[in-house]
């Protein structure tokens, strides 16, 4: 049984998606899920890949990512909570995993194959390599 899952969001299109996908799930009454969006450090915008959980709302501002993140918890069939913290992606999602001891981590990916992959590298998979529980990739349609 899942107890705790947490679901890696931003503002792009497979945000959405990943939105959808999570309501198809069926959780117990007392699974917490934590819904987390990293903003880029300096740093970490410059090493920033295409498929990172905030590529285009990094120009956001702060509240409009927070607001979003409010529409997508109304979305959701289950009660849900929110993680709004700074710096490189991967990073920050599995250490809020790790903090919240997720059984589940969701996360989207863009697809990104070849040479583009190599180069820009992938939050996704770097999630799925280091994090210490499972990881749902949600993918593009």
């Amino acid at each position: 049984m899942l107890k705790n899952v947490l679901v890696a969001l931003d503002g792009s299109e497979i945000a959405e998606r990943v939105i959808e996908t999570l309501n198809d799930l069926v959780f117990s009454s007392d699974t917490k899920v934590i819904l987390c969006h990293v903003f880029p450090t300096p740093e970490s915008k410059m090493q920033l890949s295409t498929d990172s959980p905030h590529r285009q709302s990094s120009n956001l501002p702060d509240f409009h990512i927070e607001k979003l993140l409010l529409n997508y918890k109304e979305k959701l069939a289950f009660n849900s909570e929110l993680e709004l913290v700074t710096g490189d992606p991967a990073e920050e999602i599995i250490r809020l995993a790790n903090i919240h001891k997720a059984d589940l981590i969701i996360i989207g990916s863009r697809g990104l194959t070849g040479m583009k992959r190599i180069v820009l590298g992938s939050v996704s998979t770097q999630v799925v390599e280091e994090a210490n529980c499972s990881v749902f990739v949600v993918k593009p349609t």
